[in-house]
């Protein structure tokens, strides 16, 4: 696949999108498509990625317990995916891979299962929409006969689903790309200068040129985004994931420990470490994730595993994204997530089109990085 590329010293663009990863690309694609000149600088295949360590969830259960309208966010964006999913094949043959069965939060304990149940019923006392199923060991195995007697039970929600981060990532560049996108590969973002008339932006390719740019490069934001007066709290997330071999189906929604893929492999998942910038394996958390997977699905015991790799994720102090553009540099916007694949489809359809001058949507309100300017824990992670 070829994709536009540029080295000169001086390029001019409406927006530069510093960061190609899965919300960087989402938001490029939906400039792009509405008509903007959008260069995307992405760094070298050994950065630190988030979308390596993705588990492909559309998720929507569970989140906004303590923030009503990041629920709102997550669920509007899950009911965009299937337009969203079916535009990207139409334009550039990719299958995004995504399903919407809804999904399936295990229980291994009656505490877990209520646990689930009361955060799930004070998200729904707020907001009507959510819907939701408390599941027991019964009827969980009606739905999935593979679950093992040992667990409680479980929590289904229609609102979830899953797709391939990998061919979506694929299908967003190259739509990106038709839609007359420049994407600058191995082009680090070095310095970014404001000025009356926009950004000089010097990469290690060149000084490009934009009235608006968008930092959207993952833990490079923390660097980045003071050059335009504003400030990132985010701290690196390890997660490791194991593949197993391809087999036989045997589930048919996605689960937050265990997704079996179209082709049959088994995603195993699920940690969340504080541990710096370290994006190794170790042998316990492997084992705690095998542990789990066997327990929620005996049939696991025996598969074999063909891959494993810790990834960085990013996370703000209250785990909620931040969109904003900067006071001091109007013209500069600041995008961090941690869920790139469920909200793909809403950075693409919605932050886009304000980055590109429209209003700003009022339900992105609480999702300030001003809101931890008062806080201690905004640089304690």
């Amino acid at each position: 696949m070829q994709y536009k590329q540029a080295y000169n010293t001086a390029r001019s663009f409406d927006i530069v999108v510093a960061g190609g990863g899965l919300v960087g690309m989402a938001i490029a694609y939906g400039l792009a498509r509405a008509g903007k000149r959008v260069a995307v600088c992405d760094g070298a295949d050994s950065a630190h990625r988030a979308a390596r360590g993705n588990f492909g969830l559309v998720w929507v259960q569970g989140k906004g317990g303590r923030c009503l309208p990041y629920a709102q966010w997550s669920r509007e964006s899950s009911e965009r995916w299937g337009a969203f999913a079916a535009q990207l094949q139409r334009e550039t043959g990719v299958d995004a891979g995504f399903e919407r069965p809804g999904g399936i939060e295990l229980c291994e304990t009656a505490e877990q299962l209520e646990a689930g149940r009361q955060l799930l019923e004070s998200i729904r006392a707020q907001d009507a929409s959510l819907t939701y199923e408390v599941l027991d060991i019964d009827a969980l195995k009606a739905r999935v006969p593979s679950a093992s007697n040992g667990l409680a039970g479980a929590l289904y929600s229609p609102h979830d689903g899953h797709a391939s981060p990998l061919y979506t990532l694929r299908a967003m560049q190259q739509a990106f790309a038709l839609h007359g996108g420049t994407y600058l590969p191995h082009t680090e973002v070095r310095e970014i200068r404001p000025h009356a008339g926009g950004f000089d932006i010097d990469t290690s390719n060149g000084t490009l040129q934009a009235g608006r740019v968008v930092l959207a490069a993952g833990l490079d934001n923390k660097r980045l985004a003071p050059m335009v007066g504003m400030h990132a709290p985010i701290t690196p997330l390890r997660g490791q994931i194991m593949v197993t071999e391809r087999l036989a189906p045997f589930l048919d929604y996605p689960t937050l420990v265990v997704r079996q893929t179209r082709e049959g492999s088994v995603l195993l998942g699920d940690s969340a470490e504080h541990v710096g910038f370290d994006d190794g394996q170790t042998r316990a958390v492997m084992a705690d994730i095998a542990r789990r997977a066997r327990t929620a699905f005996p049939v696991l015991a025996h598969a074999r595993i063909v891959r494993a790799w810790g990834a960085l994720r990013i996370m703000t102090p209250d785990g909620l994204p931040v969109y904003e553009e900067s006071a001091a540099c109007p013209g500069a916007f600041l995008a961090i997530c941690h869920s790139g694949v469920t909200l793909a489809a809403a950075h693409a359809d919605v932050i886009a089109p304000w980055i590109a001058g429209g209003s700003r949507p009022a339900i992105l309100d609480p999702f300030v990085a001003t809101r931890f300017s008062n806080s201690t824990d905004a640089h304690a992670l």
